[in-house]
């Protein structure tokens, strides 16, 4: 496998603003290059699905490598929709990821990773500082301040907000996040303005989500120096992305998870 893995291209979608700051790597890895098969082919690095864990681990090798170090380095929360971000210092076992949505830290040749398949991973870098974060940012998450809490635990690490890059990568799309009308009721109820975030599509006129403009808007507000997108939508990219939504409507018992992640390189 090590050899396999030396041979392994993989082409992660990247941001310029990033890709601008030297000694950062980073990237929003879909679902292609890795070693799983079925519902997971193929680069699945989710350790909380069904596929074989050798086979995740391998991803996650894969990735880590791509960055420039070892699986062992390559970090990622138990992911429970929370406002919860975590100052890391060190890396820990796989079996031991503290239950949080964020990652920050100010460590050489740790990468901070998030996971999802149809959430908002969220990569951050402020080059003044020397500070870097990873966010999973579903629609609860951002509610309840996953992205806060982030530039907050930033700021503890030495960043300003205003020095913070955050870039919001691959998420489902507006076109294909219907939801019901209690969903939106709910946003509605906490701020009005969250009726901007919903459009009429089709026959049904049934509610549309969009919640990549959703994260964007909560950065900007929360006084983030720069946003971008890296926007793709997982669910339409079959061929590019695992989408939880696009398995519950193909009545699949599992889907894999993409990883996007970020790395304070030392050059």
């Amino acid at each position: 496998m090590t050899t396999e893995r030396r041979t392994v291209v993989l082409a992660p979608k990247t941001a310029p603003t990033l890709n601008a700051i030297k000694g950062v790597a980073h990237g929003f890895f879909g679902r292609v290059g890795g070693v799983s098969s079925g519902l997971y082919g193929s680069l699945n690095c989710g350790l909380g699905s069904a596929d074989e864990r050798d086979c995740v681990y391998e991803n996650r090798e894969r990735v880590a490598a791509h960055l420039g170090t070892t699986g062992s380095q390559l970090l990622t929360c138990y992911q429970v929709h929370s406002a919860e971000a975590v100052i890391v210092e060190r890396p820990w076992p796989s079996d031991q990821q503290p239950r949080a949505d964020a990652l920050a830290t100010r460590a050489k040749g740790l990468a901070l990773g998030a996971l999802a398949a149809d959430c908002a991973p969220v990569l951050f870098a402020d080059s003044r500082a020397g500070v870097i974060a990873a966010a999973h940012a579903g629609w609860k998450g951002a509610l309840s301040g996953i992205l806060e809490s982030t530039l907050a635990a930033m700021e503890q690490l030495g960043s300003h907000r205003s020095d913070i890059r955050a870039v919001v990568g691959p998420c489902i799309g507006p076109a294909a996040y219907e939801v019901g009308p209690e969903f939106e009721a709910a946003l509605v109820a906490v701020n009005q303005d969250y009726a901007d975030y919903f459009r009429r599509q089709g026959a049904t006129g049934r509610a549309h989500f969009d919640l990549p403009q959703f994260v964007g808007d909560r950065l900007r507000a929360a006084g983030a120096g720069s946003v971008e997108s890296a926007w793709q939508c997982t669910y339409t990219e079959k061929e590019t992305y695992f989408s939880f939504r696009r398995t519950t409507h193909l009545r699949e018992n599992d889907y894999g998870r993409q990883i996007s992640a970020i790395m304070l390189t030392g050059d």
